[in-house]
């Protein structure tokens, strides 16, 4: 008697769980595909020319050239920027700022080189004494470590959908010598970049 009771419901069962499992399936590959990845980042040129002058207390005499990548790794999702803004940091004091481009898109696997020079009115004037000596030290023993942000808002669009907007920041350690060039080490390194 048993066995005749479970057939049917063994038979409802399949017919309820069977649409649940192929939404699920239909729902899992279509977020697969349309799961957007991070613009990725890499710094291969970083120079601060007369680094070895030692500018007394600031950076308003200084300037700063890069060349940086970024990358959309995504094979279907075009990224748009909002605009792109960069900063240059010596370890938490911010030495110059710039906006580096405003509201673009980047197409799918396209990589856009950005390539800059901060100086004059986009470097800070002055720093304080400790930062400066800070600076001195690292400058005389052949390593100073900047760090290069990006931040901008970007949004992910494939075809006609647009998905949501994320705050992105992506930094970029980079390390020059005494002479104010890049490091070996430290060319064509990854950024670290994250979304919010």
């Amino acid at each position: 008697m048993r066995m005749k009771e479970t057939a049917p419901a063994r038979l409802m069962c399949a017919i309820f769980l069977t649409p649940i499992i192929a939404l699920g399936l239909i729902f899992l590959i279509l977020w697969l595909g349309l799961r957007p990845h991070a613009p990725k980042f890499h710094i291969h040129e970083f120079s601060v020319p007369g680094l070895s002058l030692g500018q007394p207390n600031g950076f308003q005499n200084a300037s700063v050239a890069f060349n940086v990548t970024a990358r959309n790794p995504n094979r279907r999702v075009r990224i748009l920027y909002e605009s792109l803004d960069g900063s240059v940091y010596y370890r938490d004091y911010q030495v110059g700022s710039v906006l580096l481009l405003n509201s673009f898109k980047q197409d799918p696997k396209n990589t856009t080189t950005l390539q800059y020079e901060v100086s004059g009115a986009m470097m800070m004037s002055t720093v304080s004494n400790q930062s400066w000596a800070e600076f001195t030290n690292d400058r005389e023993r052949g390593t100073v470590i900047f760090r290069l942000q990006f931040k901008s808002v970007i949004q992910y669009k494939k075809s006609m959908w647009d998905l949501r907007h994320h705050r992105m920041h992506a930094n970029c350690d980079v390390g020059v010598g005494s002479d104010g060039l890049i490091l070996p080490n430290f060319r064509g390194k990854k950024c670290h970049t994250s979304l919010s």
